[in-house]
């Protein structure tokens, strides 16, 4: 588990609408970051159905959620959670905060 938060981007730098990838600095995870209607949510950037990264996908703000280009499956961006398939495994959802400001997140996991 990562202890260490790492850098998104600075909080100006996200705007609702918008999302931003990083890898954790310590584990060297994956991860996206979403600005939904100015609240932060993080999941690890990587379909749950085939491996490939969400972030190549389209953040849809309106519904709150990412679709994979690959195969179509779409995720809640707030808790991770499969909207349908071929994903049925939620992507793991992390920790994301704004401090001094800028935006950072962190893989949790133990």
């Amino acid at each position: 588990m990562s202890t260490s938060w790492t850098f998104v981007c600075a909080s100006t730098d996200l705007l609702p609408g918008e999302m931003k990838s990083v890898f954790d600095e310590v584990t060297g995870t994956p991860i996206v970051v979403f600005n939904l209607d100015g609240e932060l949510y993080a999941l690890e950037d990587q379909c749950t159905h085939e491996e490939f990264e969400l972030s190549s996908g389209e953040f849809n703000a309106a519904e709150g959620s990412i679709e994979c280009v690959l195969h179509g499956a779409r995720f809640d961006v707030r808790d991770g959670r499969a909207l349908c398939a071929p994903a049925y495994s939620p992507a793991p959802k992390f920790p994301v905060k704004r401090e001094h400001d800028a935006v950072w997140t962190r893989d949790d996991r133990d």
